[in-house]
């Protein structure tokens, strides 16, 4: 499938990119193979295949969220400098 210099304007248009010729004729080649492979990939038989979110069957790997030691306040802060009233102080960011 050829893209039109026309489609390639408009999609640069959206992403707000400038192009000049060169980059045209490039893009035009690639965004052309890209649209072929989609089309071969059209013709696969997925007559029977159950839809799929991934490639690859993963179970949330993530541990379960369990209260645990914690460091106390002034373990915390013993490696700072500047402290009020038990917190950190850090530099003023937002006007």
């Amino acid at each position: 499938m050829r893209i039109s210099a026309e489609e390639i304007l408009h999609v640069a248009g959206l992403a707000r990119l400038h192009m000049d010729e060169e980059d045209m004729d490039r893009m035009a080649g690639h965004l052309s193979a890209i649209l072929a492979y989609v089309d071969t990939l059209k013709e696969v038989d997925t007559e029977g295949v159950a839809p799929m979110s991934h490639a690859v069957h993963l179970v949330n790997a993530m541990r379960e969220d369990r209260v645990g030691e914690h460091l106390g306040v002034e373990a915390a802060l013993s490696g700072t400098l500047e402290r009020e009233n038990g917190h950190f102080l850090v530099p003023k960011i937002v006007g």
